[in-house]
């Protein structure tokens, strides 16, 4: 029961931007998108799928590392979170692809040092991160290209 309230807790905030900046606004279908974007379906599905590996990841490291192991771990979990939320505010709320494209970079970057870290602590756990840096690969790609065509 522990295990599952914690990985609520390390899910639940990953939410949060979603509720708080609409990303349904229609704009997104305005703008000049390039041949290998996903169908707009596509995304919530992903990222839910994604978040729920960050947060299974993060239970792992909890509840099998101590405080002082997992410091830089968490440390480097909410930069990677932070730069997460920001996107959909640069990019919807903002409608600025620019800042969409820059956050995502820090979100890539911050992606791999949260595998290093997770790696460090648990080699297993860290695997489960490969789809989310892979993944923000892909998103990295795709928003450099969102932001060139629609200059």
């Amino acid at each position: 029961m522990k295990k599952v309230l914690t990985f609520i807790v390390f899910f639940l905030p990953w939410l949060l931007s979603g509720l708080l900046f609409n990303c349904y606004t229609g704009w997104y279908e305005t703008i000049k998108l390039p041949f290998f974007a996903l169908p707009k379906v596509m995304y919530m599905p992903i990222w839910l799928l994604l978040y729920a590996l960050i947060a299974y990841t993060s239970t792992k490291i909890w509840h099998q590392t101590l405080p002082g192991e997992r410091k830089e771990y968490l440390k480097t979990l909410g930069f990677n979170y932070l730069f997460n939320q920001l996107f959909l505010f640069f990019f919807f709320f903002l409608k600025n692809t620019f800042l969409g494209f820059v956050d995502v970079v820090l979100v890539l970057i911050t992606s791999l040092f949260l595998y290093y870290e997770t790696k460090e602590l648990n080699k297993t756990s860290a695997k489960m991160l490969l789809p989310y840096v892979f993944y923000n690969l892909y998103a990295l790609i795709l928003s450099l290209f969102i932001y060139f065509i629609n200059l």
